[in-house]
């Protein structure tokens, strides 16, 4: 009979898990790997390594500091591998930077800052999270009013209420970030 892991992670806590880090940590392995499959890959990898140990976690900063630090010695194992290397070498230097501290927590940084933000712009109205995100990808007020059909005044009106409302639900969020550690 096997011993009972107190710590042991229920399905529900695993999917939880899941869902709440996925796309961040792929996100974040593609810094490293710059090729979104093979991130995806490494993450997936880690979530089932979490479940075949049944790793537990105490709370969300050890959940979080676990899978950042576990995706990121995936990555650099993967890139120090003779298959990685011989199809793209990599100079020492570089290496010796995707290894340091200061990249770690930097991408670290920009990817939960980023994830506080997508979630923001999710809970905005329909057409302001619309403009928004034509906005984050590059587009123009009057590419935006094109692609939307709706007159750049629209635009320019939804984007200040989109704004307003981003200010007062990122109030506070970047400095708890910075207390913490990340």
């Amino acid at each position: 009979m096997k011993p009972v892991n107190p710590r042991k992670i229920s399905i529900r806590k695993y999917k939880a898990l899941f869902n709440t880090f996925y796309d961040s940590l792929c996100l974040f392995a593609n810094k490293y790997l710059d090729d979104i499959e093979v991130s995806k890959d490494l993450v997936q990898d880690v979530f089932i390594r979490v479940w075949d140990k049944e790793i537990g976690f105490d709370n969300d900063y050890a959940a979080k500091s676990y899978l950042y630090t576990a995706v990121k010695n995936r990555a650099l194992d993967y890139l120090k591998s003779k298959a990685y290397r011989s199809r793209n070498p990599l100079e020492a230097a570089d290496l010796k930077e995707l290894e340091s501290d200061t990249f770690f927590a930097r991408e670290v940084l920009l990817e939960e800052s980023s994830k506080i933000v997508r979630e923001a712009v999710e809970m905005l109205p329909y057409k302001c999270k619309e403009i928004i995100n034509l906005s984050l990808k590059g587009y123009k007020n009057d590419e935006i009013s094109q692609t939307l059909s709706i007159s750049v005044n629209t635009v320019k009106a939804q984007k200040r209420i989109a704004y307003s409302k981003l200010r007062v639900m990122l109030k506070g969020a970047f400095t708890v970030l910075f207390f913490l550690g990340w």
